[in-house]
């Protein structure tokens, strides 16, 4: 979602439509306001020698029973019936807003019946539950606010909740829970403001909606009592007389239709402006400054190892396992490397591991440690503590880890703010301090600007900025230079490796590019179907890998020496899916050395060759077949040119 705007709303306004709507919503309002001060006392004046007459030049609109003139009444009742509406749709809206927010921030099981009661409600017509509330509460204008505040409300809990549901899922509002941020903030602050433009034009229209109710209920003798009045209550006045002098209903009920008409119209001419809006983006800006991160504040003594996770599956409902069997261990200071097509599980494997897997997915590992301890045994407090303050991730899509409703600044001192204790401004310096570090130009002029207004390796210098803000010890990026183009992704690229030499974190690298990961890191672990089949380090990724599949894998990828008029090399048919039972190896349909034992018997991942290689393969490949394979995979290319 995107933050509101006045300058796209001042387009819309400017259309002949929008002309029309603001000027008419303008004298609504203007009426409210001077309309009982000039002419409370034309409105009450009684004249018996004037009763119920039709219209005259002295009484535009007629008299009522006692005289009293219906279009200098209809003037003063302006105010109660306009600041009825406004009331009643802000009591709609303070009840619906939350009650729809809530599916998305409590429990599944408390999440499905409060969907289920918006449902419900729903499918009741709102004026029969505004008529239902107001003879609970009592007849008069608070009930009437009442009732009819009750019947807009589940129309605002309904778009609430799927506004909500498409923000629920961003990496921000992942990062936010993390970091420990209460509900009701997670909400105010992270989840509301991203949908507040759609809540307020509804807000515009259910002005108008609300007039026409509290029209309705005023007219049925539910609302408004003698001796106030309002649109509503004088039109319930005047149908009595309909038959005999028309004009005395005809006032109000004008009144009412063109108020509500005015309102909706408002309402849908802000909401085609901002439908048809685009927002720039400024160019990015780069400067030469060097980096510079602090060792953290507080030091953990946990040897050597930063993450330790042994037999590691996710499971999801239905008999899905995307995830299985995964052994990881990194070392402080290492950078680690996870390559593997897209489905193999890499981004799984990071979310199990910062406990930001959806709620119906199921972790299991036999051992899963974070700097030295387990999350699993920890309080929500105690794991939120040692996540938050201890691992940073940077996602692929910047956009969608930074809140597109906060400026820059806000969102990278919460962390600081939150785990550190710091003030807001001890919490900008060191977000200067950060932005800085990660090579942004004029770092306090961006502190106030807007994610939107960064470019894309702005945006991914920023995330990663703000995951420095909590000095992590383990830094998670999740494919962080997928959609940057080759100089910024050698930026952001040298600027993960001057991270972690500086601060000795450790980092998981998760990339599907072979070469960008030879580039980066030292070890290598190659995912295939959810599972690890085989780990290495660099110079033995790119001389001789074992296993068939990461031997495709870097042989996919073109150097500078490669034969332009060659095709590139590809892998054959496709990776088996979540569902798959299969009990042999799950590479044996696209692997050239497959054999009758690769069916039937899935191979463990065990030690082989160069120290620290572990590769899962019954026929791991050798220099010799390495070349043979080259020499094969050169002449079906050749076959294939002809």
């Amino acid at each position: 979602m995107r933050r509101p705007s006045l300058g796209r709303w001042g387009g819309a306004l400017r259309t002949p439509v929008g002309i029309v709507a603001t000027i008419g919503v303008g004298t609504i309002v203007v009426l409210a306001v001077i309309g009982p001060v000039l002419w409370s006392a034309e409105a009450s004046r009684i004249d018996l020698n004037a009763v119920s007459q039709g219209a005259s030049a002295e009484h535009w609109f007629g008299t009522d029973a006692l005289g009293r003139d219906i279009f200098h009444r209809v003037l003063v009742a302006t105010r109660l019936s306009v600041s009825l509406a406004f009331l009643a749709t802000a009591f709609g809206a303070l009840i619906g807003i939350p009650l729809g927010a809530l599916p998305s921030l409590v429990g599944e099981r408390l999440g499905r019946a409060i969907t289920g009661f918006i449902n419900l409600a729903v499918a009741f017509p709102a004026l029969l539950i505004a008529i239902f509330v107001a003879a609970i509460i009592g007849v008069g204008a608070r009930g009437a606010v009442f009732a009819i505040g009750c019947a807009v409300a589940p129309s605002f809990a309904r778009l609430t909740q799927t506004l909500t549901s498409s923000v629920i899922g961003a990496d921000y509002v992942a990062a936010a829970r993390t970091l420990g941020v209460r509900r009701v903030r997670l909400l105010t602050r992270h989840i509301l403001p991203n949908v507040a433009e759609p809540l307020l034009l509804t807000t515009t229209l259910a002005v108008g909606e609300a007039l026409l109710a509290l029209a309705g209920l005023s007219f049925l003798g539910l609302g408004v009592q003698p001796p106030g009045y309002d649109w509503g209550r004088m039109l319930s006045e005047g149908i009595a007389s309909i038959y005999v002098t028309p004009i005395v209903a005809i006032g109000p009920a004008v009144a009412i239709i063109l108020a509500a008409l005015m309102f909706t119209l408002l309402g849908e001419t802000l909401a085609k402006g901002v439908a048809g809006h685009t927002t720039s983006r400024w160019d990015e800006r780069a400067d030469d400054l060097v980096p510079s991160v602090e060792p953290p504040d507080e030091t953990v003594d946990i040897g050597d190892d930063a993450l330790v996770v042994e037999n590691m599956n996710v499971a999801f409902p239905g008999g899905s396992w995307p995830v299985r069997d995964v052994s990881l261990r990194l070392r402080r200071g290492e950078i680690v490397g996870i390559v593997g097509e897209s489905g193999s599980g890499k981004t799984l494997t990071a979310m199990a591991i910062s406990d930001l897997l959806p709620p119906t997915a199921r972790m299991t590992a036999s051992r899963y440690a974070v700097l030295g301890r387990d999350p699993r045994e920890l309080s929500d407090a105690e794991k939120r503590k040692l996540l938050g303050r201890s691992l940073a991730i940077v996602y692929q899509d910047p956009m969608s880890s930074l809140n597109p409703s906060l400026r820059v600044g806000l969102q990278l001192g919460e962390a600081a703010e939150f785990h550190h204790g710091l003030s807001r401004a001890q919490a900008r310096e060191r977000s200067v301090d950060r932005l800085r570090a990660v090579r942004i130009a004029s770092p306090d002029v961006r502190l106030r600007q807007y994610p939107h207004e960064f470019s894309g390796g702005m945006r991914q210098r920023a995330v990663i900025a703000m995951g420095l803000m909590v000095d992590p010890q383990l830094l998670i990026a999740d494919e962080p230079t997928t959609a940057l183009d080759v100089t910024v992704q050698q930026q952001i690229l040298r600027l993960l490796r001057d991270v972690s030499g500086t601060s000795h974190a450790a980092t998981l690298f998760i990339s599907h590019d072979v070469a960008v990961v030879s580039q980066l890191c030292s070890r290598v672990v190659v995912m295939y179907a959810g599972r690890i089949v085989e780990e290495l380090d660099v110079d033995t990724l790119v001389n001789g890998p074992a296993h068939p599949y990461t031997a495709a894998l870097v042989s996919a990828v073109p150097t500078m020496t490669s034969d332009r008029t060659r095709p590139l090399a590809t892998i054959p048919g496709r990776a088996p899916g979540p569902f798959d039972r299969s009990p042999g190896c799950p590479f044996v349909d696209r692997c050239p050395v497959a054999t009758s034992r690769c069916r039937a018997e899935r191979p463990p991942l065990e030690p082989l060759g160069a120290e620290g290689q572990r590769v899962a393969c019954w026929h791991p490949l050798t220099a010799d077949a390495l070349r043979e394979q080259a020499l094969k995979a050169a002449s079906e290319r050749e076959d294939v040119a002809v």
